[in-house]
């Protein structure tokens, strides 16, 4: 295939999906090579970025996916429900760090940490898809598990976990 049809191919694929996909994948169905898979990819982000356009092309781990522009943000938020787009509250901003940091975790380890109830936060999260359940723990009564998602990594512009700051007084840790 021609590179201006892959990267047609690509883009419509991409597109149509919503979510990241891994350049296996696309290669998969592309009858191509991961690596010229890989290329096409950095090549339409570089020209997505350098375009005025709405939207960019990023990355996440190993995946990629079609998405709005930063600058774009509060006008995509206007067309789009405003519950579901809120700001995030503090309460659930800690909740966030605590699972981002420590994950995956239980509900009782991330009460623990913030020392009050947060059954309601962790439920807003899995239904803003920033968190989801990984699981079951092998701790007494097998508690759920929680875990950020790609979504938790999007919202907050990172490619994976290593790119968390680190905490105060420690060395990077996560994700390594």
């Amino acid at each position: 295939m021609e590179e201006k049809h892959l990267k047609a191919a690509l883009e419509a694929m991409l597109f149509a999906h919503g979510d990241a996909v891994s350049a296996q994948r696309l290669a998969e169905v592309l009858e191509t090579s991961k690596e010229t898979v890989e290329r096409c990819l950095a090549e339409m982000q570089l020209e997505y970025d350098k375009e005025t356009r709405g939207i960019t092309l990023i990355r996440v781990e190993d995946r990629w996916q079609l998405s709005t522009k930063n600058a774009y943000g509060a006008l995509v938020r206007a067309v789009l429900d405003k519950s579901r787009n809120a700001p995030l509250s503090q309460a659930a901003l800690e909740v966030l760090a605590v699972i981002a940091y420590n994950q995956p975790v239980s509900r009782s380890f991330v009460e623990q940490v913030r020392g009050v109830d947060s059954t309601a936060v962790i439920h807003t999260l899995l239904q803003r898809g920033l968190i989801e359940e990984a699981g079951r723990m092998d701790l007494p009564g097998k508690p759920l598990a929680f875990a950020t998602t790609d979504a938790f990594l999007r919202v907050f512009g990172l490619e994976n976990l290593g790119q968390l700051p680190p905490l105060h007084g420690q060395e990077a840790s996560v994700g390594e």
